[in-house]
């Protein structure tokens, strides 16, 4: 028999129809932009678990309340939680909200250090992300907006998309 004829006889069983997830899961802290003028960004990566890397697969991670610090001459990411992962036993279950090392050369971590050692300076998560299957973090050297600064990005944004319903409105 061949291989076509064995395929007519016995068909393959059909695919399960799940939703396919997006390509690639992108955890964006927009908090941080409405917050903080941001300096200069740094991308560097995350030690995880493996339970803490099948949450963010999922999706299912916030780093809106995170910020990063440096401790003993190496990053630490604080505040960020990774949700617990429902299909993982029990005692192989994560600490969601637990410190997780960012992976840096150490000139980077020393500059960093310089950084938030000025007052009002600050280090904020702004993407996780995976990228050829390595786990990323990109951080954002930032300064705190006071609440003036808030007040003036809120009317400048306003303004452009009153500018822009009248350009769409005057093309028509």
């Amino acid at each position: 028999m061949t291989k076509a004829h064995l395929r007519a006889v016995y068909p393959m069983a059909k695919k399960d129809k799940q939703p396919k997830r997006p390509h690639g899961v992108r955890i964006k802290n927009r908090r941080a932009w409405r917050d903080f003028h941001i300096e200069a960004k740094v991308e560097c990566g995350i030690e995880l678990l493996g339970t803490e890397v099948k949450s963010l697969r999922a999706g299912q991670v916030k780093i809106d309340e995170a910020h990063a610090r440096v401790k003993r001459g190496e990053l630490f990411l604080i505040g960020a939680n990774f949700a617990l992962y429902p299909q993982a036993a029990p005692g192989m279950q994560h600490v969601p909200t637990r410190e997780r090392k960012l992976l840096l050369h150490r000139r980077q971590i020393n500059e960093i250090e310089a950084h938030v050692r000025q007052k009002g300076r600050t280090v904020v998560p702004l993407e996780v992300y995976f990228k050829r299957g390595w786990a990323k973090c990109v951080l954002g050297l930032a300064v705190g907006k006071r609440q003036f600064d808030k007040r003036a990005d809120l009317k400048k944004r306003e303004q452009e998309r009153e500018m822009s319903r009248h350009m769409r409105r005057s093309r028509r």
